[in-house]
């Protein structure tokens, strides 16, 4: 069946949707149209992916049977008040947005709409995307499988209650982010034992990518698989308590509260 889907906003989520979507087959550049504020965004992305660009929002609403909202929470609203003639029941809205919730986006359109959440992150764009996902009441289940479906083309999905949308978006959207940062730390401190910048970044990268398939793989809790790494009277326990003595889990653990508060007040 031909299936129009519509992006509102191109940017790095939206692209890493449609990478997805179109790396796994799930639809094809044509069936695909989006909107994006400047022109430079809509010729990259129609170059990139072959896509049907629009400057207009209306119209992509008015186009698309599945219509994904990929913009900042902050411009939600006023996208919302722009389409919401445009878009009627009978479509699918899938919102991006971190923060907004399905009862703040029913009372914008104001009317009943069929909605789904999800929470995509960066890493969506090499496919190895980690996504929540949650549905309103209106919502089939066919259309929740199909986000998923969609999502799922990018790397893992989970359906969730929507109380923890805050806690997951915090887990999988926002830690990439201090995920870097670690590597960009571990690689500082091979340049600092000697090794050259470009080959400490790829041990430090390749280090982490590998723990986190150990992860996954195994099965095991990421403290025994910990435990197998330091040997008795070794280097790495003395690593161990020194990023102990620095308070290390206490830190990441109060950077994952501060997103999960700050989502909470978006």
């Amino acid at each position: 069946e031909n299936m129009k889907i519509g992006f509102i906003g191109l940017g790095n989520m939206a692209k890493a949707m449609i990478g997805g979507m179109l790396k796994q087959g799930i639809v094809t550049a044509g069936e695909i149209i989006g909107s994006a504020k400047t022109e430079a965004t809509r010729k990259r992305m129609e170059e990139e992916f072959g896509i049907v660009t629009v400057a207009d929002n209306r119209q992509v609403a008015e186009e698309a049977e599945v219509l994904v909202l990929a913009v900042k929470p902050v411009f939600l609203a006023e996208v919302i008040g722009e389409i919401k003639d445009a878009a009627d029941g009978n479509r699918l809205v899938i919102s991006i947005a971190a923060g907004k919730t399905m009862e703040w986006m029913e009372t914008e359109f104001g009317r009943p709409v069929k909605l789904v959440r999800c929470m995509p992150n960066t890493p969506a764009l090499v496919g190895e995307g980690c996504t929540a996902v949650c549905g309103n009441g209106l919502a089939a289940d066919r259309d929740v499988e199909f986000c998923m479906k969609m999502v799922g083309s990018f790397g893992k999905a989970y359906v969730i209650p929507e109380r923890l949308m805050d806690a997951a978006g915090a887990v999988g959207g926002s830690s990439p982010a201090f995920v870097f940062m670690f590597i960009e730390a571990m690689a500082d401190g091979a340049v600092q034992a000697g090794t050259p910048r470009k080959q400490a970044d790829g041990f430090a990268a390749q280090a982490v990518l590998g723990s986190a398939k150990m992860v996954l793989e195994t099965g095991l809790h990421p403290g025994e698989l910990k435990d197998m790494v330091c040997s008795p009277g070794g280097t790495t326990i003395e690593g161990v308590k020194a990023l102990e003595r620095n308070g290390m889990r206490a830190a990441v653990m109060e950077a994952l509260e501060a997103c999960v508060e700050k989502s909470r007040l978006l």
